[in-house]
């Protein structure tokens, strides 16, 4: 049996007052200094995931930083925390660990944390991307949305899963614009795209414009904050968010009924799994990133996969491959926490054809004006 574990860590610091009931009591600032110096913990065992060509037992190992705090804090401190996360792992008898939502971005994306312990280390991204690209694809197709001919923007394209979900659209559409904020890495992105698929695609620094042009948008930044609202998106928009914290504001889901948004890596895990923790997805789903953990202990193939800043494209199809082999898949589609059903995406799509409508129809004016 494969043995994996998984670093989690709170989204928030009111997560922290949710878990811990005791936590309530202080203030925000009193609770971050005293979180800091909390050691990893074993949060959960997670038990039950099976497929036809091998099993995998794992666990959640909570390191108490916020992505705030892993932003601000010293990054030598960070990874000190991270690194005593994976190591736990290792105790408990983990043969591979994954680094989730903001360990995984911090310093050089998993190398140090690697170079530390003496078990595999992988991020979990090239399944992100694989779920997020599929789950964008099969939207944009229940929207009506021809992606081979759409308006497609990767917001944050030179990170590490923006550049390869750059490269992997370059090879479906036919107009592609990559966002970011240094006009030099960019370039060098087109460039890398023009020589490997022969498709020009335009940069861009400019989020605002990019986003009102944008048929369909997968956005995977590291901000802090929101970065798209609801006054920014094209009617029948398609929005993949596939950052955690999230890129789009719940401002954008609550005012725009005209707009689908989704959330990037939902995936069914093949077995009848239990993770002994509530997350908030229904039974039996979890991260993509903790799906790619996964797959890789089932399979017994204890390496390095998915680290550092340099994703290529091999990846993303070999991991499409071991998640076909054991049944992983995605497990349609989710907006903050709570499941979209094809009804909604309907009614989306009609609230965006009434709009459209709406703006083609002349103005009738009345008699004598």
């Amino acid at each position: 049996m494969g043995k994996f574990g998984f670093i989690i860590h709170p989204l928030d610091i009111s997560d922290v007052s949710r878990k811990f009931k005791v936590a309530k009591y202080f203030p925000d600032s009193v609770l971050e200094g005293i979180i800091k110096y909390v050691p990893a913990i074993e949060t959960s065992h997670i038990t039950g995931a099976r497929s036809q060509y091998g099993e995998a037992e794992g666990w959640f190992i909570g390191v108490t930083l916020t992505p705030k705090q892993m932003m601000n804090l010293p990054l030598p401190f960070v990874l000190k925390k991270i690194i005593q996360g994976a190591r736990l792992a290792e105790k408990l008898g983990a043969k591979i660990v994954g680094l989730g939502a903001f360990t995984s971005v911090v310093g050089d994306a998993g190398i140090t944390i690697a170079k530390n312990v003496n078990i595999a280390v992988t991020t979990g991204n090239s399944y992100t991307v694989a779920t997020a690209l599929e789950g964008t694809r099969e939207a944009a197709r229940m929207m009506g949305i021809d992606l081979r001919r759409a308006q497609v923007a990767v917001v944050g394209a030179t990170g590490s899963i923006g550049s390869v979900s750059s490269k992997v659209l370059a090879r479906e559409v036919k107009n592609l614009t990559i966002v970011g904020r240094d006009q030099r890495r960019l370039e060098a992105l087109a460039q890398q795209i023009l020589q490997e698929n022969g498709l020009v695609v335009r940069v861009s620094t400019d989020l605002k414009a990019t986003l009102r042009q944008a048929d369909v948008i997968l956005t995977v930044t590291s901000s802090m904050e929101s970065i798209i609202e609801p006054e920014d998106l094209k009617s029948g928009a398609v929005v993949c968010d596939v950052s955690r914290p999230r890129d789009v504001s719940r401002r954008v889901v609550d005012e725009r009924k005209d707009v689908l948004v989704i959330e990037g890596g939902v995936v069914e895990v093949p077995g009848d799994v239990d993770f002994h923790f509530n997350f908030g997805f229904p039974p039996k789903t979890s991260y993509a990133c903790m799906a790619e953990t996964m797959m890789l202990a089932m399979e017994g193939r204890y390496e390095n996969f998915s680290l550092g800043r340099d994703m290529t494209v091999a990846q993303i199809d070999e991991i499409n491959r071991l998640a076909k082999k054991h049944g992983f898949r995605v497990a349609g589609f989710r907006s903050f926490e709570r499941a979209v059903t094809r009804e909604e995406i309907e009614a989306v799509r009609r609230n965006a054809e009434k709009k459209l409508h709406l703006s083609l129809t002349p103005e009738v004016k009345t008699a004598g004006s």
